[in-house]
């Protein structure tokens, strides 16, 4: 059986998540990254990239707020935040 493959997935200007995502944005603590990557590897969209050592950033044009990452860290060092509350990285 033989069909499309998706290696990479894409993201276009036309994909851009939009008003319809869910209120909540991860919030990269910092204190307790070790650096395990499963953040980005379980993030749907792939928006989730390594900046520096153990700082990771999420491109909200395309988060879909669905918390993944966060519930997948072992070590709890993303957590989820309403969009526009005190603790939102700008």
């Amino acid at each position: 059986m033989f069909g499309p493959l998706v290696v990479k997935p894409s993201k276009s200007k036309g994909d851009k998540t939009g008003s319809w995502r869910v209120k909540l944005r991860p919030k990269y603590l910092q204190k307790n990254c070790i650096a395990c990557k499963m953040c980005a590897l379980i993030c749907p969209e792939g928006c989730i990239q390594g900046k520096e050592k153990n700082t990771y950033i999420s491109d909200y044009n395309y988060c879909k707020g669905c918390g993944l990452c966060a519930q997948v860290c072992p070590k709890a060092d993303i957590v989820m935040i309403e969009e526009g509350s005190e603790g939102e990285k700008k």
